[in-house]
């Protein structure tokens, strides 16, 4: 291994413990605090938990991840994009004023964009501009209603400090800024996932390099609807909680429906996966939608969860890709007789996705449904109840499809046969066990709770 290649392996992987050590630190000492370095930046609750969940997966996926292809210098450019990706996601997260908080935003579509185009043959290329330009509509929007926003305060007092705005609500004027807040929310919702606006995400995810999948899939879509949790913020203050209740909920529900109705004829694992982000997705915008400290806290929750177990099987998917030439659920089979240090990560992520006790989305899950009809949306309850059912169906039908039965029985490829894998269980393991772990730790409560009073929900 060359300098240049023990570098390229070793900036990321230090980048992402940095991110997690710092968010922990943060987490576990943070309280209300002002905005800091000229009023741009504040740490909340909020941002130090997502913090902690942006390192958590980065550190996964880079430890267990394949090493960058290609000559070292490229391995290098992958290294330095993928550590710019990071830290344009810290910069959201420790963004007060929204301006710079959309900077962070528009900076991990263009590390992101070089990323998925590594490879560099037409397929990765073309998703890598698919995703430019969709995802550049979405935050171009966003721009638009971070404008309108600036322009609904009146004289002295435009402002786009989120910690201004939470403090004096009544400087924006209502009219204008319900137009700027959907717009912003709206393109935002494009960098989430959310449908209909997720046509960018399954290209991207299936043809970006399996780290990369497992960092956008894990934690750029909750990046961005970080920012959908601060914006609502202002709205339910500014012109009450209707707003947004409709907006994330009509957007958490087509996002379920949309989803799952893409997953029961998928024939592409990493494009299976890809759309059950947006079906959790559309989960967590249900959740933030429906409001008040249970819902929230489920979404919450749900997060760093679903961050984690998309993180184990994006990097497991890429394993599966480099071992046996294909992701397609057609051609994969007999995984666990043939490939079981391949199977076992993909089941127990699966698992975790299936929403099966005792992982965290199990609780989750029961959390937002629960709290949908103690709010008496009851209506919304079952119907999302019902599509998490079919996707259940869905995912577990592709799952068993892949790893039951008899495999090829090629020695040449199996687990004992194989050359150059980049297996690294282990980070995988600790993922797995803390998707299941962080619904049973007795401060995880505390954790939540303090993260939803950042937005003003108790």
């Amino acid at each position: 291994m060359t300098p240049t290649t023990r570098a390229a392996r070793l900036l990321p992987l230090l980048a992402s413990a940095t991110l997690l050590v710092a968010g922990l630190v943060l987490l576990l000492g943070t309280h209300p605090a002002e905005p800091f370095a000229a009023g741009l930046l504040r740490v909340d609750a909020l941002s130090a938990y997502f913090l902690v969940v942006v390192g958590a997966v980065a550190l996964t996926v880079t430890a267990a991840g394949p090493p960058p292809a290609g000559e070292p210098d490229a391995q290098l450019r992958y290294a330095g994009w993928l550590v710019l990706f990071l830290g344009a996601m810290t910069l959201t997260l420790l963004a007060d004023n929204l301006g710079l908080m959309w900077v962070g935003i528009e900076g991990t579509t263009i590390a992101t964009a070089f990323l998925v185009g590594h490879r560099g043959d037409r397929r990765a290329v073309e998703a890598a501009w698919k995703y430019v330009v969709l995802g550049s509509v979405g935050v171009a929007i966003a721009l638009f209603g971070l404008v309108l926003l600036y322009a609904a305060g009146s004289g002295e007092q435009r402002t786009l400090s989120w910690s201004a705005l939470m403090a004096d609500p009544a400087m924006l004027d209502p009219d204008l800024a319900r137009l700027a807040l959907a717009l912003a929310v709206l393109g935002l919702a494009t960098k989430a996932g959310l449908a209909p606006m997720h046509a960018w995400l399954p290209d991207a995810h299936s043809q970006a390099p399996a780290p990369v999948s497992g960092l956008m899939s894990g934690v750029l879509l909750s990046v961005a609807f970080y920012g959908i949790l601060r914006l609502q913020a202002v709205s339910d203050l500014v012109v009450g909680p209707g707003l947004m209740r409709a907006l994330l909920v009509g957007g958490g529900l087509l996002s379920l429906g949309v989803a799952t109705a893409l997953m029961l004829g998928q024939r592409d694992l990493k494009r299976l996966l890809a759309y059950s982000s947006t079906e959790h997705l559309g989960l967590i915008a249900l959740g933030a939608g429906i409001g008040g400290p249970l819902a929230l806290g489920a979404a919450l929750l749900h997060v760093v969860a679903h961050g984690l177990a998309k993180a184990v099987l994006f990097v497991t998917a890429g394993r599966i890709l480099d071992e046996t030439g294909t992701v397609r659920l057609g051609d994969l089979h007999g995984l666990l007789a043939e490939r079981p240090r391949l199977a076992w990560p993909l089941l127990g992520g699966m698992a975790t996705l299936l929403g099966l006790p005792p992982g965290a989305l199990f609780l989750t899950e029961l959390g937002i449904l629960a709290a949908a009809w103690q709010q008496g949306l009851g209506w919304v309850s079952l119907l999302a109840a019902s599509l998490l059912a079919v996707a259940f169906a869905a995912l577990a039908r592709h799952t068993l499809s892949i790893t039951l039965g008899a495999g090829p029985g090629d020695d040449a490829t199996s687990d004992a046969g194989r050359a150059g894998s980049f297996a690294r269980p282990a980070p995988l393991g600790l993922a797995l066990a803390a998707t299941v772990l962080v619904g049973l730790t007795p401060g995880m409560q505390t954790v939540l709770d303090r993260a939803a009073a950042a937005l003003g929900v108790s």
